[in-house]
């Protein structure tokens, strides 16, 4: 898994499921709902936002990249995204696949004339859409393991050194800069039904056959720390604190 390099240094973090309340704007007009991410489990960045489109689109869902974020308005729930309607009506719609496979992704990253992220950095910047080309074969390239799914993995156990405690409730999105920062871990009726954070940097593994996220934390550690409460924003001293508790840095 990968590491916190700690590159966002002005934090707005917000529970993704706040997010997925916030209407969505292009600039010519309403465009629908966030309803999921996916996310690479290396560096924890979310890759794709998942837009459950509108009536406009007969509600099928799209995806954006977190670069096509032109601004999020918290007061008013309001994201706006730097491309018009006709762009996104034409994007390549997504299939019933979790996650999206790298076939997919090439032609996303070609309608929009955007480098590829495995490539390098997306331009800042839009281009005319292109037309998508007709492929006779089905996809043959491996779905990428490291490509998560937020609704999947909601709802996977936490498995701690020395047992399981708990399972995902949320993620704690750091929206200045697209990553998912914390876990909101549902620590069972064992302690009440408490929540409390996982820093992502903490995490070993996301195992898909167990439905389990592992970490090198004890139970007691976890079951010790800050509790959360999801109705307060996450400021500075209880980051700090959660931090001492675990001992880290």
């Amino acid at each position: 898994m990968g590491a916190d390099n700690g590159d966002s240094i002005v934090r707005e973090l917000r529970r993704l499921r706040e997010l997925e309340r916030y209407a969505l704007h292009a600039r010519d007009g309403d465009i629908g709902r966030l309803r999921q991410v996916y996310f690479d489990d290396r560096d924890w960045r979310v890759r794709y936002l998942v837009v459950r489109s509108g009536n406009w689109l007969l509600g099928r869902d799209v995806l954006l990249l977190p670069d096509m974020v032109r601004s999020i308005e918290h007061e008013r729930r309001r994201i706006d995204i730097e491309l018009t309607r006709e762009q996104i009506e034409h994007a390549p719609p997504v299939q019933d696949q979790t996650p999206v496979s790298r076939h997919y992704e090439q032609e996303f990253y070609r309608h929009y004339d955007w480098e590829p992220y495995w490539g390098g950095d997306p331009f800042f910047g839009l281009g005319d859409p292109l037309p998508l080309s007709v492929d006779d074969e089905p996809p043959r390239e491996p779905v990428d393991p490291h490509l998560r799914s937020s609704d999947e993995v909601q709802g996977y156990r936490i498995g701690a050194a020395d047992g399981e405690i708990g399972e995902v409730r949320d993620f704690i999105v750091d929206a200045a800069g697209w990553r998912i920062r914390y876990l909101d871990i549902a620590t069972g009726p064992w302690l009440l039904g408490r929540d409390v954070l996982v820093a992502c940097p903490w995490l070993d593994a996301i195992d898909w056959s167990t439905q389990t996220v592992t970490t090198s934390l004890a139970r007691d550690a976890i079951e010790g720390a800050p509790p959360y409460d999801a109705n307060k924003v996450i400021g500075h001293d209880y980051e700090v604190a959660l931090y001492s508790h675990y001992g880290k840095h």
